[in-house]
């Protein structure tokens, strides 16, 4: 079947997106980021390195039809948490905290990541979203980590999950957002959204723009 670029845009984005059920390698190759001018601040060029992760990871992945995209290169205060409907392109954008060792000084900028057991900083790369579970931060969802930069994320418990300090009442307050321990935080009444539009076996991707 020709797919050419004309014949993409003529069908649109949504039936492209109902090929990818079928051919989904094919339909990351086709989709670029000037598809998804979305309500948040998502860089194009940081979308675009999210689709190649999910190309390359892309046997790994088994559901494609919403990626999410951290961009860390943004102020915690900042909606940089990107929900991206592969299909019709929509964006949704959340707060989320960075880790502590990230952002040692608490100034609200992420300046480094690492992979490092004990490190508490946010690590960069492509997650596979797994298992939910009942911990000490109440529901939340384990991650795989898929490339070398994140590849300790299951031992070193990095998971999404909801806690008190990322709120805009803390931003009010503060001018940040609390830190975690390298987890993806969000408030805690936007939890359940990430988790059902995530579910198990989709994408994380998370890096600077």
């Amino acid at each position: 079947m020709d797919l050419s670029r004309r014949a993409i845009l003529g069908a649109g984005i949504a039936g492209m997106a109902t090929a990818a059920l079928a051919s989904p390698a094919l339909a990351v190759n086709k989709l670029q980021p000037e598809k998804f001018p979305g309500k948040g601040s998502l860089d194009p060029a940081l979308l675009r390195r999210a689709l190649a992760a999910l190309e390359k990871h892309q046997a790994g992945i088994p559901n494609k039809d919403v990626i999410a995209v951290a961009d860390f290169s943004q102020a915690s205060r900042q909606a940089r948490f990107h929900l991206v409907n592969v299909g019709d392109g929509k964006v949704s954008s959340l707060l989320v905290a960075h880790g502590k060792g990230s952002d040692p000084r608490h100034t609200g900028w992420l300046k480094s990541f690492s992979n490092t057991v004990g490190s508490e900083a946010t690590s960069s790369g492509a997650y596979r979203t797994g298992d939910f579970y009942i911990g000490q931060h109440g529901r939340s969802m384990r991650l795989d980590g898929l490339d070398p930069s994140n590849d300790n994320a299951y031992d070193r418990a990095i998971v999404v999950h909801g806690a008190w300090y990322v709120s805009t009442d803390m931003i009010r307050e503060h001018g940040v957002l609390g830190r975690s321990q390298g987890c993806f935080a969000f408030e805690q009444d936007k939890l359940n959204t990430v988790l059902e539009r995530l579910g198990q076996g989709r994408m994380i991707y998370a890096d600077r723009a």
